[in-house]
C-alpha cells in the first residue's frame, strides 16, 4: 500500500503557497528554512495519516537518494524526523528510524532545467540501492522536496519491486508538488533560483549560522565563472575551502572536466596536491562520471 502526501501544490506559474526565495535558499543549504520545511511537512503529514502511524508499526524515514553528498532534502528529512518522532514519543510507539538510498552516479547537470523526458534518461542511468532486509515489515516514509514530473518517484517505486517490497506500507512526501497542467518542468529551476541568482548571493546562506551544505550548492560553486568564483572563494575561511574540497571529492567532482579549473585553483588554495585532479592525473581509459547523452 502505498500514499502520496504533498503540503503544497503549484497550480500556475505564478500561484505558490510558500516563499519562491525561501525555497531557494533552503535548496542552497540554509538550515534554518530546512528546520521549518521540515516540520511544517511533519504537521501536514500528521494531520491527515497520524492515526494511521498510531497502529504501532515502525517507521523508516528515506530521504531523497545521494552518493555521498547529501541533497537539499536531507536537511528537511531530519526536522521532519524530529517532529515525528515527539508525536511518537508522546503516543508511546517506537521513534522513528532512518535510513539511506545509495547512489552511485553523480552528474554536473542541473536537474531543474530539463523536461520530463530528459530527467527519466537521466535517473534511469543511475544505479540505486535499499538495505531489503533492514526495510521489510515496516511502514516507510519516502521525503523529497518537489514532485515535478515524478521521475524519482517512479525509480523508487521499480526499487520496491526489485527488492520485493512494493507490498510494505508506503507514504511518499513532498514539500511542493506541481498540479497545475501545461506548466513547462523548468518551473523547478525558477524556484530553485528565485533567491539564489549568482554565486555571491550564497554568503548570506553560508554565514547564516545554519549552513547545511549540499550537493547542489558544491556544483554551483565549482561550476561557477572563473572570475566570480575566484571573487567568492577569496571571501571564505580556509576551513570551508578545505571542506569544500574534499566534499567534491568525495563525490568525484574531481574528475569532471566542467569543474577542473576551479577545482584546480581550490587546490592550490588549500595547497594539495595538484594531481588529485582530472587535468595531471587521468589513468588510461578510465571513464570520468559525466552525463549521459541525453536525446
Amino acid at each position: 500500500m502505498s500514499s502520496v502526501y504533498s503540503l503544497h501544490k503549484i497550480m500556475g506559474v505564478d500561484a505558490f503557497t510558500f516563499n519562491p526565495a525561501d525555497y531557494s535558499r533552503f535548496k542552497f543549504g540554509d538550515g534554518h528554512i530546512a528546520e521549518s520545511f521540515g516540520e511544517a511537512l511533519a504537521h501536514g503529514f500528521l494531520a491527515q495519516h497520524g492515526e494511521a502511524l498510531k497502529a504501532g508499526k515502525q517507521l523508516v524515514i528515506l530521504p531523497s537518494p545521494y552518493f555521498a553528498i547529501p541533497t537539499a532534502s536531507y536537511a528537511m528529512a531530519g526536522a521532519f524526523k524530529k517532529t515525528i518522532n515527539r508525536f511518537l514519543a508522546v503516543n508511546r510507539l517506537p521513534v522513528a528510524e532512518e535510513a539511506k538510498i545509495h547512489r552511485y552516479k553523480t552528474y554536473s547537470l542541473d536537474y531543474g532545467e530539463l523536461d520530463a523526458d530528459s530527467r527519466l534518461n537521466l535517473i534511469l542511468n543511475d544505479k540505486y540501492h535499499l538495505d531489503s532486509q533492514f526495510l521489510r515489515g515496516k511502514c516507510l516514509i519516502f521525503i523529497d522536496d518537489i514532485k515535478i514530473t515524478g521521475s524519482h518517484e517512479l525509480v523508487i517505486r521499480n526499487l520496491l519491486k526489485q527488492f520485493a517490497l512494493e507490498e510494505e506500507v508506503a507514504y511518499f512526501l513532498y514539500f511542493a508538488q506541481l498540479d497545475g497542467k501545461n506548466i513547462h518542468p523548468r518551473i523547478e529551476n525558477d524556484l530553485n533560483y528565485s533567491f539564489v541568482k549568482s554565486v555571491h548571493d550564497l554568503g548570506s546562506i553560508i554565514n547564516s549560522g545554519n549552513f547545511k551544505v549540499n550537493t547542489r550548492i558544491v556544483k554551483y560553486i565549482l561550476n561557477a565563472e572563473f572570475a566570480d568564483f575566484e571573487t567568492f572563494i577569496s571571501k571564505q575561511s580556509a576551513l570551508f575551502c578545505e571542506q569544500l574540497t574534499d566534499l567534491a571529492i568525495s563525490n568525484g567532482y574531481h574528475e569532471m572536466e566542467e569543474y577542473n579549473k576551479n577545482f584546480l585553483q581550490l587546490l592550490t588554495i588549500t595547497h594539495q596536491n595538484h594531481h588529485i585532479c582530472l587535468s595531471t592525473y587521468k589513468k588510461d581509459n578510465a571513464p570520468t562520471l559525466t552525463s549521459p547523452n541525453l536525446p
